[in-house]
């Protein structure tokens, strides 16, 4: 029989033992079970056991354990740490994941480590060790925080399968319905319930939302865009002047822009489609605009209130515009718009007149980022990883041709499936080939993320990782399905003999496994 945690099974009283303390409490959007309260009294009565007073809480409620940039308490902490604020000696924690579950681990370890240089020490209440500094401490204290990251990030897999799950039956999610729409709330048998205004959500887990048509006068008045749009040929700046002249608003009780025009002319939630993953911003790292073979769609998912025709019309005229001008003549626009505004952003672009959309950019250019370097912008985010990411998708091709070549070589039989790319060699087995990209930490450690095509179910996946300049190949890893499960692995420059079992220099090697080893008959 096990019985509960207590505290006091792993206290040690020492008579030098700081006098006052500070609690840090977090409520994560995910564990909402650990209340800042339940997480308080925990920490109090492991309080009473040592002998401390509480004298100043730090409190983030909701907020997600991920980073530090939205957690207002921990970084007044850190900040009341660093500049001598601290009128403490020791800080009380419930334990590892409530002080967050960061991606780096060594991030975790760093905001430790600048309240330990102050002199003040951080004690997780509810851990069976004590943070004493000692190696068997490290080393647990370790493994936790890459636990709590693991979690994390195994959560995001699974939640973003369900969403995009929940895209394909036609269920909306999330954001605003946008003018001339509406959210309705419906049951799991897609029974109307109710229509959420703005700002409400659903509260139950077994709810959806849809869009629905909104009122007449916003279905009229967005049918009436696209005919002042298509039939009369008004520029978007035009007929918001006109929507605005009128007194309407939109749906945000805001007036009309040019870049909100454009954003009804070329929403297809208008003509009833589901568009879901054209910008991820997973685990609150990067923003990344995805190319369309990413997105998730469902098609007629809602009823249409734009005739599809006037959609497609709508798009052709907002794509052919841009081909008028040169490449030079958009250069020179957007040269312009940069020394007018001292910086520029896709939105900057929509909302600016007598310019192309930044849609139009990035397909004339290859990206935004591309059209941004032409004119001399630096953006301060670095968008270098789209960049790498087309390259090595202009790569996969060289590596699977490469792959083929060399099992053929061997002397094995192979065949490539002309849409999947998976290859079947020696009618024994399937291989899928991926590419993992290399990426540098900010501690200046190489990490590669590799997505298995678990849709495929090839019985090897041919994994091959890149230099640190993504341009040459380091290595690769040859990963069998019964061994490796998930949807993707997350790989360091040294794996431990579990994974680097799996290594080879070269992808060559993958053909020399491939090949056919004569047996004499046995009588």
């Amino acid at each position: 029989m096990t019985r509960d945690f207590d505290a006091s099974d792993h206290v040690t009283r020492v008579p030098d033992v700081p006098s006052r303390a500070a609690q840090y409490v977090r409520m994560s959007t995910d564990h909402q079970q650990y209340s800042t309260e339940n997480q308080a009294t925990a920490i109090e009565k492991h309080a009473k056991q040592i002998g401390v007073e509480i004298v100043r809480t730090y409190a983030d409620e909701g907020k997600s354990g991920l980073n530090i940039d939205s957690r207002g308490a921990l970084k007044r902490l850190i900040d009341d740490v660093q500049n001598g604020r601290a009128d403490f000696e020791m800080i009380l924690v419930y334990d590892i994941s409530r002080w967050g579950r960061f991606q780096d681990a060594d991030e975790g370890a760093y905001y430790e480590y600048i309240c330990r240089r102050a002199g003040i020490a951080v004690e997780y209440c509810a851990e069976q060790f004590r943070n004493d500094g000692s190696v068997a401490s490290t080393i647990v204290k370790t493994v936790k925080r890459a636990m709590a990251g693991e979690y994390s990030r195994e959560l995001s897999v699974k939640v973003f399968a369900g969403q995009c799950r929940l895209v394909e039956l036609g269920y909306r999610q999330g954001g605003t319905a946008g003018f001339g729409l509406r959210r309705l709330l419906v049951d799991s048998a897609r029974r109307p319930k109710a229509e959420l205004a703005i700002g409400e959500h659903k509260s139950l887990q077994t709810d959806r939302v849809v869009l629905v048509p909104g009122p007449d006068r916003e279905v009229e008045l967005v049918q009436r865009i696209y005919r002042m749009f298509v039939l009369q040929g008004k520029r978007e700046p035009e007929i918001a002047a006109a929507l605005n002249a009128e007194g309407h608003l939109t749906d945000l009780g805001r007036p009309w822009t040019r870049g909100t025009v454009h954003q009804v002319l070329t929403a297809e939630k208008y003509i009833g489609n589901n568009v879901y993953n054209r910008i991820s911003f997973k685990l609150k790292k990067r923003r990344i605009v995805n190319e369309a073979d990413q997105w998730i769609r469902a098609d007629g998912a809602y009823d249409a209130i734009v005739d599809p025709d006037f959609f497609d019309a709508a798009r052709r005229i907002i794509s052919d515009r841009s081909k008028r001008l040169t490449d030079d003549q958009m250069l020179e626009r957007l040269r312009r718009l940069f020394g007018d505004r001292g910086w520029i952003s896709g939105l900057v672009i929509d909302e600016s007149e007598d310019m192309p959309s930044s849609s139009a950019y990035a397909t004339r250019f290859g990206s935004l980022l591309r059209a941004y370097q032409l004119v001399g912008f630096s953006p301060s985010r670095d968008y270098r990883y789209i960049e790498i990411n087309r390259a090595l998708r202009r790569l996969h091709p060289d590596i699977v041709r490469g792959t083929i070549a060399a099992i053929e070589e061997s002397g094995g039989a192979v065949c490539c499936d002309p849409i999947s790319d998976v290859l079947a060699v020696n009618d024994e087995f399937t291989a899928s080939v991926v590419i993992a990209r290399c990426r540098e930490t900010e501690g200046g450690s190489l990490r590669w993320k590799i997505r298995l095509d678990v849709g495929l179910r090839p019985d090897i996946t041919l994994a091959v990782r890149m230099e640190p300049d993504n341009q040459q190949v380091r290595d690769c890893y040859l990963l069998p399905r019964i061994d490796v499960l998930g949807r993707q692995l997350r790989l360091a420059e040294d794996n431990g003999l579990h994974l680097d079992a799996y290594r080879f220099d070269c992808v060559e090697a993958f053909g020399r496994i491939c090949a056919r080893a004569p047996m004499r008959a046995v009588a």
